[in-house]
C-alpha cells in the first residue's frame, strides 16, 4: 500500500487521504479546507491525482471538512462510488447542497458589493454540483466487510462524534490501516461512544485536542451563567453553531436548563434551515444516540424554527429581548449567523456564545482570542458584545479519552500517523503516545507519500 496525505496535516480541516494498492486508488474522506486563507486557497488547486482515476471514496462522516470537496471531485470527473453509513448519507443530503448554496450566495454578494479581487467571483461549486455528487453515495452498515477489488476490503465501526460517524479499516489481506475519522467522547450525553478497535498495522489518528483536556466543569452550569447574566442586562444570546450535532446538543442543554428552571423561559430560535433538517434526521436515527423517541421529540421542540430569509431578518428587527438565537455556522465562517453577528456584536448587552473548537483563522477563533474589530461581508464591526466559549461542548475526544481508546489495541500498530490537529496539538500528542505507550508516531506533511 501507498498512502498520500492530501489534507488535515498541520490543520483540522481538509481531510483527504489517498490510498493506492494493486492499481486501485481509494480516497478516504474528501473534505474542504477552512479557516486560514492559505488553506482555503488549496480548495481551488488541482488535486495531484486525476479524479477520474479514483476508484472509490470512503467517507468517515458528513462534516464539511470531511465531505465538502465531494461535489468538486465529481464535477472534475470522479465516476466511482462514495461509501458511507446511512446516517452520513442523510446528513450529506443536507450539508452538501447547503454548502453549494452558501458559496453561490457568497460569490453573488461579493460581486454585488465589490469586495473581491476576482472579476467575477465564482463559487467553488453550486447546489447542482452538490446534488450530482449525492448520486454517487452508497450506504454500508457498521460491522460488515465490503470488497472494493479482489484484494481490497473495508469495514466501518462507530466513531461517536455525530450521527453516522465511522472509523474505517482497509485491508489488502496482508496489511491493514485504520482511519479514525473524528473520535467522539465516551461519555457524551447524546451520541453513543466510539467502538473499540483492537488491531491494525497502521493508524491514521485525529489529534484535534492532542494538547488539552476538556474542561471538567458542567457545560450546563456554564451555559446557564452566561444566559442569566445576559438576560439581566436585557440582551440577546447569539450562539454560532454547527448545524449537525452541535445544534442538537445545544437544544438538549437548553431544554434541560428550562426544565430545571435554571434559566428563564425566553424565546429560542433555531435559525438555520440546515440545522432544522439535521434535527429531523436526528429523530429518524434512534440507534445513533442515547435518547428515546419521546425525549428526542421534546428536545426538538425546544426552539422555534426559522426557515425563510425574511423570518431570519425579522429576528434582528423585532426589538424583542431577551432571546436566544442558534444559527450556523459554528466558527462564524459563513451562513446566517454572520448577518446576526453584524447586527448584534456592537451592543455590550448582548453575548456571542461559541460552543466548541474554533479553528485557526476563523472569525470564531479571532473573537475568542479577544479581537476587538471583526470583518463581516467586507465591513468592519467593533466588538462590544460579551464573547464566551463553551469548550466542554466539543464532540471530539480529548487526549486522555483517545489514550484510553488506544489502550484497547491488542498490540501496537507499526506506526501511528497523527493528523487533523494544529501543529502544537499534534506535536504534544505525539510525545504523549510515545512516552505512555511506546508506539512509533509520525507527523506527516501536506502531500507526503509513505509506503506501508
Amino acid at each position: 500500500m501507498k498512502l498520500t496525505f492530501l489534507g488535515a496535516t498541520g490543520t483540522v480541516t481538509g481531510s483527504k487521504y489517498l490510498l493506492e494498492n494493486d492499481g486501485k486508488k481509494i480516497l478516504v474522506d474528501c473534505g474542504l479546507f477552512q479557516g486560514l486563507k492559505e488553506l482555503r486557497q488549496r480548495n481551488w488547486q488541482k488535486l495531484p491525482v486525476n479524479p477520474a482515476e479514483i476508484d472509490a471514496v470512503l467517507l468517515t462522516h458528513a462534516h464539511i471538512d470531511h465531505s465538502g470537496y465531494l461535489p468538486l471531485l465529481v464535477k472534475n470527473g470522479f465516476k466511482g462510488s462514495v461509501y458511507c453509513t446511512e446516517a452520513t448519507a442523510a446528513l450529506c443530503g443536507v450539508l452538501l447542497p447547503d454548502c453549494g448554496k452558501i458559496q453561490e450566495s457568497d460569490a453573488d454578494r461579493a460581486n454585488r458589493y465589490g469586495y473581491t479581487k476576482h472579476k467575477p467571483a465564482l463559487p467553488l461549486y453550486t447546489q447542482e454540483d452538490a446534488h450530482n455528487a449525492l448520486e454517487r453515495l452508497k450506504t454500508v452498515a457498521f460491522g460488515k466487510t465490503y470488497s472494493i477489488s479482489d484484494f481490497l476490503e473495508f469495514s466501518f465501526s462507530r466513531a461517536g462524534h455525530i450521527l453516522g460517524a465511522a472509523c474505517i479499516k482497509v485491508s489488502d489481506g496482508q496489511t491493514s490501516i485504520v482511519f479514525s475519522g473524528d473520535l467522539g467522547r465516551p461519555d457524551d450525553p447524546l451520541i453513543n461512544a466510539p467502538a473499540h478497535i483492537q488491531e491494525a498495522d497502521y493508524l491514521v489518528l485525529e489529534s484535534t485536542y492532542g494538547d488539552r483536556l476538556h474542561d471538567d466543569s458542567d457545560p450546563m452550569e456554564q451555559m446557564a451563567a452566561i444566559i442569566n447574566r445576559t438576560v439581566q442586562r436585557g440582551g440577546l444570546v447569539l450562539i454560532p453553531s454547527f448545524a449537525v450535532g452541535r445544534a442538537q446538543s445545544i437544544m438538549y442543554y437548553l431544554h434541560e436548563l428550562i426544565r430545571k428552571r435554571a434559566i428563564p423561559k425566553i424565546p429560542i430560535y433555531l435559525d438555520s434551515p440546515m440545522a432544522i433538517d439535521a434535527t429531523r434526521i436526528w429523530q429518524e436515527f434512534h440507534t445513533e444516540h442515547r435518547l428515546n423517541a419521546k425525549q428526542c421529540g421534546e428536545i426538538c421542540q425546544t426552539a422555534q424554527y426559522v426557515n425563510s430569509p425574511e423570518e431570519s431578518k425579522a429576528l434582528g428587527d423585532n426589538g424583542s429581548m431577551p432571546v436566544i438565537i442558534i444559527s450556523a455556522s459554528g466558527m462564524a465562517t459563513g451562513g446566517r449567523v454572520l448577518h446576526h453577528m453584524a447586527h448584534f456584536i456592537g451592543n455590550e448587552k448582548n453575548t456571542i456564545m461559541f460552543a466548541g473548537y474554533q479553528a485557526a483563522g476563523t472569525r470564531g477563533a479571532r473573537l475568542v482570542h479577544g479581537e476587538k474589530e471583526i470583518k463581516i461581508h467586507g465591513h468592519l464591526y467593533p466588538v462590544h458584545a460579551e464573547i464566551a466559549n463553551l469548550d466542554g461542548l466539543s464532540a471530539h475526544a480529548d487526549y486522555s479519552e483517545i489514550m484510553d481508546w488506544l489502550r484497547f489495541f491488542r498490540s501496537p500498530p507499526r506506526r501511528v500517523f497523527l493528523t487533523h490537529g494544529e501543529p502544537e496539538a499534534a506535536s504534544s500528542f505525539k510525545f504523549k503516545i510515545e512516552e505512555h505507550l511506546g508506539w512509533d508516531v509520525a507527523l506527516p506533511d501536506y502531500m507526503q507519500t509513505v509506503e506501508l
